[in-house]
């Protein structure tokens, strides 16, 4: 079984009422804090700790900042690569995962970033491929509007094979360092440019970043659209599918891993993993009182902002209760696959704002899968979906930092060993030979033209 933790740059969780619990420890912007949760993480043998990210904060909703910020939903977003690098510095197997986007960064700079990484902390890095959002982040970055859903991933399959080309153009024994016979550092015949001149994007190259440990930082997708899930099929090594059952997740694991086969791909190289939150108490009296309190913590206004931030759309612009028009949602360009399903759970062709709360569950504990139990419950859980070939493995949210992960280390960690459907120790050095992936071999940089 595959675990990660989903981790936040910011000064929550996934749950935005995770800064409110009062055991949160409050030192979110210190390198400290961090630090602590990598090595919890690594104590519980984590294969990966992953930052989600954007790149502006929830200001959609009544086209103002000022609820998110007094609220805190969300409102801080570090840059990844500083923490993951002092996680790095502080652990010697957790694998190390950050999210870049391809609407709005370059492929050399992605390239270059990650690859720096990944030797950097020895072949742990995977990189997640995300295309943004919203029109907030276009603001920041420059634009006027956020590009529309389907353009976002062709853009992004260029983006990604520009980012493998500059990975793959320096062959694995290109360095020679050779101080004494002729002063050779590096085989030139090993060394190729990219060339790459497409639709969207021109990188000529040398890469100037020799390949790690790995080979090449692994590649992390979430996609749940037709389009997300064709672009997770030809690229993800990992995937983060949202379930909201162990049957739905059945089906949509075939469904992606025959996807994965039909794109020529082997689907034994592809983890997918289900994000959940896991609340476990000594008791189950006392795990269903901490999953009551955590309720409380949430807001209606966290809902609100964040479902806009999504789906880069104004809510307040109706009543809760007045249906949104055709036009409307189908201009929706953010994540059109929260969208659907939302439009598929109330049953309604035009959903109202509160159906969205309601059938989202955005801003809640509740908005993923909740095992909540005694150790042992969670397990029971895990262990079901795991065997049912509902997914590979879970991706971890916490209701409040850095607890959550402590308690999940100390409780039920030991007891999926128990059972034997999680390690006991790592397999190696490099996140690729702990997630069971073969390491990545240059081919030489390809070349395209228009």
């Amino acid at each position: 079984m595959t675990l990660i933790a989903f981790m936040q740059a910011q000064n929550c969780s996934n749950f935005p009422g995770s800064w409110r619990h009062p055991e949160a420890i409050p030192d979110f912007l210190t390198a400290d804090h961090y630090v602590r949760i990598a090595r919890t993480l690594e104590e519980g043998k984590f294969h990966l700790a992953f930052f989600d990210d954007r790149l502006a904060m929830p200001d959609i909703y009544g086209d103002d900042y000022r609820t998110t910020v007094k609220y805190g939903i969300r409102a801080v977003k570090l840059d990844l690569i500083p923490l993951l690098t002092a996680m790095g510095m502080a652990t010697r197997h957790l694998g190390l995962g950050g999210t870049y986007s391809t609407t709005y960064y370059e492929p050399f700079h992605v390239a270059r970033t990650f690859a720096t990484l990944d030797l950097m902390v020895g072949g742990r890095a995977a990189w997640n491929v995300v295309t943004s959002l919203n029109d907030s982040e276009a603001l920041n970055m420059g634009q006027t509007q956020h590009p529309p859903h389907d353009l976002r991933y062709d853009r992004a399959d260029e983006f990604i094979e520009c980012v493998l080309g500059h990975w793959n153009s320096w062959e694995d024994d290109a360095l020679v360092v050779d101080r004494r016979n002729g002063g050779i550092f590096a085989d030139p015949d090993k060394v190729h440019r990219l060339d790459h001149q497409g639709r969207f994007f021109r990188s000529r190259g040398p890469f100037t970043v020799p390949r790690s440990p790995q080979g090449q930082p692994v590649v992390i997708q979430a996609g749940q659209s037709g389009r997300g899930k064709q672009f997770a099929a030809r690229w993800g090594e990992l995937v983060f599918a949202a379930y909201k059952s162990m049957a739905s997740g059945q089906a949509q694991y075939k469904d992606l891993k025959a996807a994965i086969a039909a794109a020529g791909r082997n689907p034994d190289h592809v983890r997918i993993a289900p994000p959940v939150y896991a609340v476990v108490g000594e008791t189950r009296e006392i795990a269903r009182e901490k999953e009551a309190f955590l309720r409380t913590l949430a807001q209606p206004e966290d809902s609100l902002s964040l479902l806009g931030e999504i789906l880069n759309f104004d809510f307040s612009k109706h009543a809760m209760d007045e249906p949104i028009g055709d036009a409307e949602l189908a201009g929706i360009s953010g994540q059109q696959a929260l969208r659907d399903r939302v439009v598929q759970a109330s049953g309604k062709a035009n959903p109202t704002p509160q159906d969205f709360v309601t059938h989202s569950k955005r801003g809640t504990i509740h908005e993923m899968p909740v095992f909540c139990g005694t150790a042992a419950d969670v397990a029971d859980e895990m262990e079901a979906w795991y065997q049912a070939e509902a997914c590979d493995g879970f991706v971890v949210a916490a209701t409040h930092r850095p607890g959550a992960y402590e308690d999940f280390t100390r409780y039920v960690v030991p007891e999926l060993q128990r059972r034997g459907v999680f390690h006991k120790e790592y397999a190696g050095t490099t996140l690729r030979e702990n997630l069971g992936l073969p390491k990545a071999v240059a081919k030489g940089a390809p070349r395209r033209s228009l």
